[in-house]
């Protein structure tokens, strides 16, 4: 592939790395995992680029997994870390993003320049072709390579900590190649991506439980019975003095990422101690929270995930952004949005407030389960708040006045921002509008009084969010709008918006 040298060059050779829809087809059919050569691939690839795995320990990495959380743990132990020590270099790699792949990579909150992802993308690009020898796979997909850019970006530029988030599983990720890291750690675990690691709790504990390392400290939160019980990690109750804490990010069941962060953060920190002199005395154990860290907790950001967001072009509109995805995310968001401050929360004044749900999901994914899940949570955040918000609302069976059922392509011309592209959709599907139609179906059958005519199914992002700005448009009317069931489609939907500048502050 011949390339040229610029940020969108980069973005687009990055999407030549993607599987296709007909490939992962296939690998689904065969019925295997194909993940026993996952790690002597990513160490060769590494080797290609210049590095070999104890490099790695260079980056003073912080190791994390988990079903659902592990974004929002990283997102706490970042903002800790950088409250604690503001002079040190601190970086995040995460996935996915969600609206531009610089996001995966940062310093002290800030994503890596356009200019230098070009710069460090090609690098690694001429190196891996450079040493490439018959019987090598040429390039590794797309989440290897975004993991060795990642490397190589921070290796060059001498971070004291790194934190990387798991991709998926965590024993055969392409993350899980550095031989110590600083401390590891496991957040919430549920059912997701089965065909990878497993259909039971069991199994998968077993993939997330393998970043693991000999004399590594190893934390994780209260677990469904049974699945690390025997594991070599650490138990964390939740962190009494987070109870006088408020997070800056939303929803009950931050209280566990949370603690699982200032553990994490804690012990990193405890690692340390011969090249830092902290502001606060560092105890053995992270109690009582030091000023620091609560401010680490409280200024923590992380877009996209529980997130309210008025937009800035139409005052009275407010979306309600929340990429979950997985049974047990789907009933975070509902505990999280169906609430006396957010979506049961009155109108102001003699406004009318109209009330959007926007909804997409992955091919795969049980989508009438998931709308099961959010009604299922409002009947019982109904029941929980009918005395402390608005009657009317509450008593509402129906609840939202629109929902609207769209794919995660990003504008009305059937083109995606390239960052967003995602060669992984059957097109045909995609086309027919497949997934699309059997929400809407899923929906009819699940609110059987819900007007049929105030369901819309919609070929782009951009169609639906001109749906909500119609709405808008439509005299003394104030809208919210919950977007949920997909990082992808949230990502969209800042893009076509143009909300990013609210959204996406850290």
């Amino acid at each position: 592939m011949s390339v040229g040298r610029t940020y969108k060059d980069a973005v687009d050779a990055l999407n030549s790395l993607q599987s296709n829809a007909a490939t992962i087809a296939a690998i689904r059919a065969s019925g295997q995992r194909n993940t026993d050569f996952a790690i002597p691939e990513m160490i060769e690839y590494l080797g290609r680029i210049g590095y070999k795995p104890e490099d790695l320990n260079r980056l003073n990495v912080i190791h994390v997994t988990g079903t659902k959380g592990k974004g929002s743990t990283c997102a706490f132990v970042d903002s800790i870390l950088r409250q604690s020590v503001p002079g040190w270099k601190i970086g995040l790699y995460t996935s996915p993003h969600l609206v531009s792949a610089t996001e995966r990579i940062r310093v002290n909150g800030v994503p890596i320049p356009e200019e230098e992802f070009a710069k460090y993308f090609f690098e690694v690009w001429d190196r891996l072709k450079s040493n490439y020898k018959p019987g090598m796979k040429p390039m590794p997909m797309y989440f290897k390579y975004m993991t060795l850019v990642a490397y190589h970006y921070f290796l060059s530029i001498n971070v004291d900590a790194t934190i990387l988030e798991v991709g998926l599983g965590g024993a055969h990720d392409s993350t899980n190649v550095a031989p110590k890291p600083m401390v590891t750690g496991i957040s919430s675990l549920g059912l997701d991506h089965t065909f990878v690691l497993g259909d039971t709790l069991e199994e998968i504990a077993f993939q997330k439980g393998g970043i693991y390392k000999e004399d590594v400290p190893a934390m994780t939160v209260t677990q469904p019975e049974g699945p690390l019980e025997a594991s070599t990690f650490t138990v964390l109750p939740p962190h009494p003095d987070l109870a006088d804490v408020k997070l800056g990010l939303a929803g009950s069941h931050q209280v566990s990422n949370a603690t699982l962060a200032v553990n994490l953060a804690h012990q990193y920190l405890l690692s340390q101690r011969h090249r830092i002199d902290l502001p606060t005395p560092l105890s053995l154990y992270p109690f009582p929270l030091s000023s620091e860290f609560v401010s680490g907790l409280e200024n923590a950001r992380w877009p996209g995930r529980c997130q309210q967001a008025a937009d800035p072009k139409a005052p009275g509109l407010v979306w309600f952004l929340d990429g979950a995805h997985t049974t047990e995310s789907m009933t975070a968001c509902a505990n999280w949005y169906f609430a006396p401050d957010t979506g049961f929360r009155k109108s102001d004044g003699g406004s009318l407030r109209k009330r959007v749900l926007i909804f997409n999901c992955t091919s795969g994914r049980s989508g009438s389960k998931f709308l099961g899940t959010i009604l299922d949570g409002l009947r019982s955040q109904r029941k929980t708040f009918a005395a402390s918000a608005d009657a009317e609302l509450v008593q509402n069976e129906v609840f939202f006045d629109h929902v609207i059922f769209c794919t995660n392509v990003t504008y009305a011309d059937g083109n995606s921002k390239s960052d967003l592209a995602n060669n992984t959709v059957d097109q045909k599907e995609l086309a027919e509008l497949k997934t699309q139609n059997e929400l809407a179906d899923a929906w009819i059958s699940l609110v059987p009084a819900f007007p049929v005519d105030m369901i819309h199914v919609l070929a782009s992002v951009q169609h639906a969010v001109q749906v909500v700005y119609d709405l808008r448009s439509e005299g003394n009317v104030e809208v919210d709008v919950l977007v949920a069931g997909s990082l992808h489609l949230v990502g969209g939907v800042i893009e076509a918006a143009s909300i990013g500048d609210v959204a996406l502050a850290l």
